[in-house]
């Protein structure tokens, strides 16, 4: 390997350090505390260092970002995999993107809820977020009969989301977690089942 290359490497592996540690600190203590001072003190590394990697903090949360929007797609398809039908898939799907956002509130908040400069819903829109979109959207397409695919995709994914923030919220009965996600399938589908 020549120095270059060993250079180049380093350079990577630095780079997802910075954005492994953000986003532990995150999760462990919320976005407020993922500094730039703190960052490069955990990962031992100056701030210029750091700063040759992520231009700022936005950049920062960016990356963490559209790391989840990997994992969300690749949840999404698993889940999308294992389920047998349209309504199922669609039941399953939205199952999960609902774990997937409790699980990880300040991944959640980093994709969905802060301020991003990330290109949503565009030609230029990152790999990841055309990804996630897809796996979210495929499964809704199969079941959204007559109505145009696409903003019933925006539809049941804003609902999902208001799902998310209102019980992370501590605004939502956790009781009726699993009759909330029935009715939500149940109301987009106007009954439909597999069998249909």
């Amino acid at each position: 390997m020549s120095i270059q290359e060993r250079r180049e490497r380093e350079r990577a592996e630095r780079h997802q350090l910075i954005i492994r540690i953000a986003r532990e600190l995150a999760e462990a203590e919320g976005w407020e505390a993922v500094t730039t001072r703190r960052l490069a003190e955990r990962i031992e590394y100056s701030q210029p260092v750091l700063y040759s990697h992520f231009a700022n903090k936005d950049a920062i949360v960016a990356a963490v970002a559209l790391e989840g929007f990997a994992e969300l797609a690749a949840q999404l398809r698993d889940v999308a995999r294992k389920a047998d039908g349209p309504v199922a898939v669609f039941t399953a799907v939205a199952g999960a993107y609902l774990a997937f956002g409790a699980a990880n509130p300040a991944l959640y908040d980093a994709m969905f809820t802060m301020a991003s400069e990330l290109p949503f819903g565009r030609p230029d829109s990152p790999t990841a977020l055309k990804e996630a979109f897809a796996a979210l959207a495929g499964p809704i397409a199969e079941v959204a009969g007559g109505e145009d695919p696409e903003p019933f995709t925006e539809v049941v994914w804003s609902a999902l989301h208001g799902l998310v923030t209102l019980d992370r919220g501590g605004r939502l009965r956790p009781d009726f977690a699993e009759r909330r996600l029935e009715l939500l399938v149940g109301r987009m589908l106007g009954g439909a089942t597999d069998e249909d």
